[in-house]
Parts: C-alpha cells; structure tokens; sequence
C-alpha cells in the first residue's frame, strides 16, 4: 500500500473513533506535511483520497474539513429525498395538470390505438411526433432534426458518446448539472472544469483549456443555469459561438429549463451548425412518463441515432405518442404557461423570506443558489437543515474538481405547496442566522 493511503487510513481511524469530528478543519497540506513528517506532494493526495473517500470536503478560500455526514451512495438529485420537505429534487407537478394531462390521454386506450402505441419505438419516430417536437424548438431560421430517447438525460448521454470517446476531454462549466458528473463516468470521459462569471461560461477560458489539452465537445447550460441560476445574454451567446467555431468543437446545449424563458433564443440558434440541443418533457410537464429530445444539425442525424440505439436509450413508443397528443392537443402549453407563473410565484416568496441573504436566482426559475453566512458550511449547513426535516443539495454536488466547492447550497423550490416552501424557508434562514453550536450542529 502506497504511503498517502496509509496516513489516509490513520485520519479516516481519527475520525471514526471521534477522535476529529464533523465540522472539524484539517491543518493546511504543507503544514500537514510538516507535521507528518511527509513530502507537500504525499500530503495533497492524502487529502485527495480524504476527498474522495468521503471523510473531509473542501471549500475554496476556507479549507479542508470533516464531513458532517457521509456523503449519499449515488449522485444528488437522482430520487426523491426521505425529507418531509424537499428542496433537493427539481420537479413541479402542478395540482391541476392531472386532469388535462389525463384527458389527453384518453384517445390513446381506444384498442386500435393502444396497439399501434405499444409497438416497439423508434429514435426518428413519426412524422407527426418530429413536426410536433421541431414545434418547440425551432425560430429564427433554426430548422434541425428531431430524434427522441427515453428522458433527458438519456439524451445527453447519447450526445456525450456520439462526441466523446472513452478517455478524451469533455468540457463543462465548473459548476455543472450533477448528472452529467455520473454520465461522464461511466462513459470514461473526463470532464474539464470551466470558469463562469454572472453571465455564464466564460469562452476564453474555454478557449485557454482548449490550448492546453484538446477537448472533443462542450457540455453548456445557457440558459437558467442549474444550479446557478444564470443566463448567457446576447453578447455572450456571440462570442461563445465564434470561440467554438475557432475550435472546431461541438457543443451539447442543455436546455432543460428554456420554457421557463421562451423569450430567449437558444444557443443552438447562434451555431446550428455546430449544436445538439437536449430536451425533454420532465420538467415542462412531469417526470413520470417522459420523452427525451435531441435537435440536431442534419448531417449529425444519424451519427446522435446511432448513439441513442447503441446506448439502448430510444423512447419507449407509448409515451411518444402521450407526448405527441399532449403537444398538439395544446395541454403542454396551457401547462407551462402555469408553471412560468408559479415559478414566479414561488421566487417572489423565496426573495421574501430569505431577505438580507446572498441569493442568486433568476426570477422565472424553480431553483435558486444561496451563498451560506461565513460562520457555516455548506455540509454542515445540509446536516442541520435534515435535522429540521429539510432536504436541500451542497454546492460539493455540482462542483466539478473534488474538493472545490463554494460554501453554497442549491434549493429547489417547485415541489412543496407554497405555505409549506414558505414555511420551510423559515426555518431555513433562522438556522442561517444563528450559529452551528446554536442549532447542535456537530
């Protein structure tokens, strides 16, 4: 056993055996490696394997500390929390949609049409699903092809392979969508992490990383950034797509979260060229029968249908057809039209009740970014806010280098009743105000 692992098993012993505690700071690495008697070198990956284990978490500018709890099995975000109130997972199924969602449905349980649903799907899918899909997407001269997959995020995953092979780099914001974190794992592709600014990916440092060691594609949230909660402007959109023109690189738009924005064009629409937009039906309508979209540059066509069939990722044929009727019957658009408004609703109330807090959140979000007070840290923060029955995602969940998160958690506030987001925003910033040793944090 290589001697970092060794110290690394000394620590993790300290800290089963309550010898360090939750919430306690390691010394910096060189005065560690001082201490220990160790080169620099050995004392950062001691502490990388801390990282990574899940026994300390790091915060840029502040440090190394002892978790507060253990960290979850699979990424954030994935399943719903065991909370009673959850600000974890980001999906909003307004109390009224049922009804119309359901009545939408019924044409397809007639006998003859049921049959023809339950046949095997395809990625093209009908004409009549492609002509509803490119409905969404396209303006401004933006005439793609459509394919479909099972979910979202089955979409990305098929970008992400058509472009990037296994071991090749694939870049992201610094602060990214925790899914695609799992994805480029088990893909074997690695991420290289991007800076941002409030507008977003900034392109020279894309365009610096580039120089440094190739990437194949860019992976970008332009628009209602999650978790951030930005949004590229104009001018910035520009200047991205001149920059991966210059690099000759594609770039896979996650647009989960553009109906929410319907005003703002698409980054897809400043380099169609070049751009795989990814979509779905999860969050402009409910995540429990749900189709996957990729909008695609024609002479990618069949390279991302390829990608989807291989990757077993093509959707399931009956709930295209529910997303066909939903889309052309008109209940997908009465849908989102009510949850711009309720996602306003529920920003107003969070501005509200988090007053006097550094909140970022774009106003027709469901989500927003809460840079915590100095005196807590994010993973303790997370510990004492479960306590309280309150699920709410650690900034380490979206951080792209282990380690190197802002002491910032992200919460989701499209899935209580308002009295109850309300209610728990309360909680939330009372605990904020106070101390850790207030709250029994340890």
């Amino acid at each position: 056993m290589e001697d970092y692992r060794i110290v690394a098993d000394e620590i993790s012993a300290d800290v089963e055996a309550g010898r360090l505690r939750p919430g306690d700071r390691l010394p910096p690495q060189r005065r560690f490696a001082r201490e220990r008697g160790i080169a620099n070198s050995t004392a950062a990956r001691v502490y990388g394997e801390l990282v990574r284990r899940g026994v300390v978490v790091g915060e840029v500018g502040r440090g190394t500390f002892v978790r507060a709890a253990k960290p979850p099995l699979e990424t954030a975000l994935a399943e719903p929390a065991g909370a009673t109130v959850d600000l974890e997972l980001n999906f909003a199924v307004l109390p009224e949609q049922s009804a119309l969602v359901g009545k939408a449905l019924e044409p397809l349980l007639r006998d003859d049409v049921l049959t023809a649903a339950l046949r095997p799907g395809s990625v093209t899918g009908s004409k009549q699903a492609r002509d509803a899909a490119a409905g969404l997407f396209v303006k401004d001269g933006w005439t793609p092809e459509v394919l479909f997959a099972g979910s979202g995020r089955q979409a990305i995953a098929a970008a992400i392979a058509a472009f990037v092979p296994m071991g090749e780099r694939l870049a992201v914001e610094a602060i990214t969508y925790p899914v695609v974190k799992a994805l480029a794992g088990r893909l074997g592709v690695q991420l290289v992490p991007i800076e941002t600014d409030d507008w977003g990916l900034m392109p020279e440092a894309l365009e610096a990383a580039h120089a440094a060691a190739p990437v194949r594609a860019l992976y970008v949230q332009p628009t209602l950034h999650n978790p951030l909660g930005s949004t590229m402007d104009e001018a910035r959109r520009v200047e991205l797509a001149e920059t991966v023109r210059r690099m000759d690189i594609p770039v896979i738009e996650d647009g989960i979260y553009t109906f929410l924005r319907p005003e703002i064009r698409p980054f897809a629409t400043y380099a169609p060229e070049r751009t795989v937009f990814a979509d779905s039906m999860s969050k402009r309508l409910a995540p429990g029968l749900t189709t996957g979209f990729l909008a695609v540059p024609p002479e990618w066509t069949e390279r991302l249908a390829a990608a989807v069939r291989s990757g077993g990722w093509v959707a399931p044929r009956f709930a295209l057809e529910a997303a066909t009727r939903w889309i052309t019957g008109g209940t997908l658009e009465t849908v989102e039209r009510a949850k711009r408004l309720d996602a306003a609703e529920r920003q107003r109330v969070t501005a509200e009740r988090l007053t006097g807090f550094t909140v970022r959140a774009d106003p027709h979000a469901y989500h927003c970014w809460w840079e915590l007070p100095e005196h807590w840290r994010a993973e303790t923060f997370v510990a004492a806010a479960a306590r309280r029955g309150i699920a709410v995602t650690p900034a380490a969940a979206f951080a792209v280098v282990p380690g190197h998160a802002p002491n910032a958690v992200r919460l989701a506030v499209s899935s209580p009743p308002i009295e109850t987001l309300s209610a728990a925003l309360d909680v939330l910033a009372g605990l904020a105000a106070g101390r850790p040793e207030d709250a029994g944090a340890d």
